[in-house]
């Protein structure tokens, strides 16, 4: 399966494997360098953790370099009264009688703490391409299932300024 992602997305991928390859890998290299002159490697906290960071690098960068490669570069535009993505949705939760405001992203920029939320989760899945007034059936798993109203869209654009998960 191929992750659906906007342009800004991939630059943004791209931005952190150029910084990963150019500067975070010769860094890492010279703290593996620098550690393994201390002698016996067994008991040298300083190697290990230097290679642990390399690894975890290198896996940062084949997992970049995987996704730029796989990417389907998506369009971000809606209509003016539909939800899409980057859009601002005020919801009522029928079952806490709750409103709660939720921003639709890519899968790459979801932050659920800020109520930044991708469009695959189930909420944003379902939320996509439905209008004000509309009762939206949000199926968590086979067990679980709840509903929201949708309240208010405010449209919004492919920000750059929403970062790219790190890990």
């Amino acid at each position: 399966m191929y992750d659906e992602l906007t342009r800004v997305d991939i630059e943004k991928m791209k931005e952190e494997l150029e910084h990963r390859i150019g500067v975070v890998r010769p860094a890492i290299l010279e703290d593996v360098k620098f550690a393994r002159s201390h002698g016996d490697l067994s008991e040298n906290f300083e190697y290990h953790a230097a290679k642990r960071e390399r690894g975890k690098n290198e896996s940062r960068i084949r997992y970049l370099r995987a996704m730029i490669k796989t990417a389907v570069i998506i369009d971000t535009k809606s209509d003016a009264d539909t939800v899409g993505l980057f859009d601002t949705v005020t919801i009522f939760v029928e079952e806490d009688s709750a409103e709660e405001e939720v921003r639709i992203v890519t899968t790459l920029r979801r932050d659920p703490f800020s109520n930044i939320i991708s469009k695959e989760s189930p909420l944003g899945s379902a939320l996509m391409g439905k209008k004000v007034g509309e009762r939206v059936k949000v199926e968590v798993s086979r067990d679980y299932s709840y509903f929201v109203v949708i309240k208010k869209i405010k449209k919004g654009e492919d920000d750059q300024n929403l970062e790219i998960r790190k890990y």
